[in-house]
Parts: structure tokens; sequence; C-alpha cells
């Protein structure tokens, strides 16, 4: 239904059940953190299509879906092979808390949110997904957040993947552009190839937000931009 839902208490819900990790949040005073931000993006911009790589626990998925319900319009594909940081080691992910194997369980969850029925996952690497991108038939991306795999090799190819599937006026968001010590151990590249984007104002306008583990938004300005990319 459309409507406003971030009441106190679901917003309790969300900081109880979805744990946001590293968005700048404060639940002591109800805040999100840059959860409005990924919620007021969706109700400003009023996207089709939805695009969510990668997530602990949701807290992404959950605050974009909700602006996807209260908008009343759109729905959201959510891909995550449900790695677990102890059992497949931070190459594989550090957030990832294996929390997307039972498609029952993961229906329960979102079900929480009042966002089930929004909300699509896929058992997937990014690179298995992209492959069957067109064989599932889905639209083009309106809003893409990109958190999966932080290795600069699978940034840049989780980017440029969207960017190929998305047109002018898309936006795209980076997670965890402010870990600097992961970055200087190669652990993570979110920050290098962010530092490439911005080298294309023709293409791309960015805004960083450097505060907790940091999120960027990327606007794109040319339908034609990922031709820049090409691999």
């Amino acid at each position: 239904m459309e409507g406003f839902s971030l009441n106190q208490n679901l917003i309790n819900t969300v900081f109880h059940f979805a744990r946001p990790l590293g968005h700048n949040e404060n639940p002591g005073n109800y805040n999100l953190g840059f959860g409005f931000l990924y919620y007021g993006l969706v109700r400003a911009i009023r996207p089709e299509h939805i695009l969510v790589i990668g997530s602990g626990f949701g807290f992404s998925v959950v605050c974009l879906a909700l602006g996807l319900r209260d908008n009343g319009n759109g729905f959201l594909t959510f891909i995550d092979p449900s790695y677990h940081v102890l059992k497949h080691g931070p190459v594989k992910t550090v957030g990832g808390r294996g929390m997307w194997n039972d498609p029952h369980k993961v229906n329960r969850h979102f079900s929480l949110f009042g966002v089930e029925k929004i909300v699509t996952h896929y058992k997937l690497e990014s690179a298995e997904f992209f492959n069957r991108f067109e064989e599932l038939g889905l639209p083009d991306i309106d809003i893409a957040f990109v958190d999966g795999n932080h290795s600069f090799k699978n940034v840049k190819h989780d980017f440029s993947q969207t960017l190929r599937r998305s047109k002018k006026n898309s936006y795209i968001l980076l997670h965890d552009t402010n870990i600097y010590v992961r970055e200087f151990i190669r652990n993570s590249g979110v920050k290098r190839w962010l530092n490439i984007i911005k080298k294309e104002p023709d293409c791309f306008e960015v805004l960083d937000f450097p505060f907790a583990s940091g999120v960027a938004v990327v606007h794109v300005l040319k339908d034609t931009a990922w031709k820049i990319l090409v691999e």
C-alpha cells in the first residue's frame, strides 16, 4: 500500500532484524543514517526496478524496498550467494552471514517489513546473475546498490555490468567507500574504483558521503556511459 511506513515500530524492527553495518546509523534516536538516503532516493526518483548486490542482513534491501512499497510501484532484485565470513573466509565475504540459503526463511525475513512481495532473491554470485540477466527478462536498472565482493576486480565488474543495463539518469550506489585500512591492504577496491569513475565527468556525477563505512551515489549522465568502461 502507498503511504509512509517509517514509524518507530518499523524502524526498531529494521534495527533488530536487518542489522545495519556501517551505514552511519544510530539506534538510540531511531536514526537509520544512510538508510534514510536509500529510502528517500526511491521516493524521489520513483524507480521501476532496483538491483541490490550483496547484503549481510538485508538493511539496504529493506530500506530501498520500503521506498518502493510506499510509492506503490516497482520491484527489487536482490542477489547474494549467501557466503558466511567464518565458513568461506574474508576473500569471499567480510559482512556475509549466510542469511540467504533457505528461500522460505528469506521470504519470512522480508515479510517482517512487509516487502516480501517486492523483493526477489537470487542465490547467485554477480557474474552468474549478469550472465542470466536477459534470460530472466529483467528490465533496465533504475537504481543499483553495489555491496558484494569488495575486491577492485569485482567492484569494477559489478559496476560495469550494472551500467550496461542502466540508462541516463540511473543511479548506482557504492557502499564502503570509507574503509581505508582494507583499501590499504588491498582487501577492498571500492575507493580506487570510485576515483576512476570521477575522471569521467561527462558520464558520471559522483557524491561521496565519507561517514561510517561511507557510501557514494553515482548519477549516470549518458545512455552510452558503459562504453568507456568496456572490459
